[in-house]
């Protein structure tokens, strides 16, 4: 088993962007900071350090809760701003989804606005009718793909959308943010994908998303891929002798969902995806400014 690096996958995707940003006019990235979280202020600390790897400008706005919405105005009609990074929850609920549709679809680099969220449920990958500008996605779930694309899992060698036929996935967490858009990704791909969260299990498969009757120990016998996300200390870790022989086990969350034993026995183990997410973020900053600024 190889324990795997995060920033060895991330490396090649920041390579790109840094080649392809070199040739363009300046970019900029703003991330507004609208809460006192810790895990907000350094996502946008790793955000910043990302920018200045691959030469994007980033600009950190700190602004009080009650003036986000103000802030996303602003910088939605501001034409030296091409991408904006909301760092959520603020309020949580439906008070963040509305807010994430008021940033401008154009310049939404984590892909939350309705415009995209439609485009990736119903597998539709480009902007345009034309077929010219491609779609952005959720910066975590595109980088938990492209990590298992690095790792294997992929059958890159298959048309598109029949790269993981055969392939059964375990993925905990349903959120908007990384666990649904996640398993219809994988669906969308071939995959067959068993999505837990406190409110039961459902199960995705191309288009189809219907509740699912397997438990917990089924999921994880049959599944050669485990992605847990849980944001709870509490949760009860995923062991391995629950996993399939030559399971690839993804960890999301900041907090450990496996237990000590899963890294000898996994086929790999990938413990944290922060800086893949990152080269994510930046890969969709420099697609939105080539789809609609540039």
């Amino acid at each position: 088993m190889a324990l795997v690096s995060p920033s060895e996958i991330a490396r090649p995707f920041l390579d790109e962007v840094r080649e392809a940003v070199a040739e363009l006019p300046p970019i900029r990235l703003v991330g507004l900071l609208a809460s006192d979280r810790p895990d907000a202020a350094s996502y946008s600390n790793y955000a910043a350090r990302g920018c200045a790897k691959v030469g994007i400008t980033y600009e950190e706005r700190k602004v009080p809760s009650a003036q986000l919405s103000r802030a996303i105005f602003e910088a939605n009609t501001d034409p030296e701003v091409h991408g904006i990074l909301v760092y959520y929850p603020v309020f949580g609920g439906a008070r963040d989804r509305s807010l994430q549709n008021e940033v401008d679809a154009e310049k939404d680099v984590e892909g939350l606005h309705g415009f995209w969220t439609q485009r990736l449920y119903h597998d539709v990958r480009f902007a345009d009718r034309a077929k010219t500008k491609k779609a952005i996605l959720p910066c975590t779930p595109l980088g938990v793909v492209k990590a298992l694309a690095a790792l294997g899992v992929y059958h890159l060698e298959r048309k598109p959308r029949e790269q993981l036929e055969g392939v059964t996935v375990t993925v905990f967490n349903r959120s908007e943010v990384v666990g649904r858009p996640l398993a219809a990704l994988l669906a969308h791909d071939g995959a067959v994908v068993h999505s837990f969260d406190i409110d039961g299990v459902v199960r995705y498969e191309r288009e189809r998303e219907e509740p699912g009757t397997i438990t917990r120990a089924e999921a994880l016998r049959e599944s050669q891929v485990v992605v847990s996300a849980v944001p709870d200390p509490s949760f009860e870790l995923i062991r391995a002798d629950e996993l399939h022989p030559e399971a690839v086990c993804v960890n999301v969350a900041y907090v450990p969902n496996f237990a000590d034993d899963v890294e000898a026995t996994a086929k790999h183990l990938l413990n944290r995806v922060g800086p893949i997410t990152v080269a994510m973020l930046l890969r969709n900053t420099l697609r939105l400014y080539r789809n609609f600024a540039s």
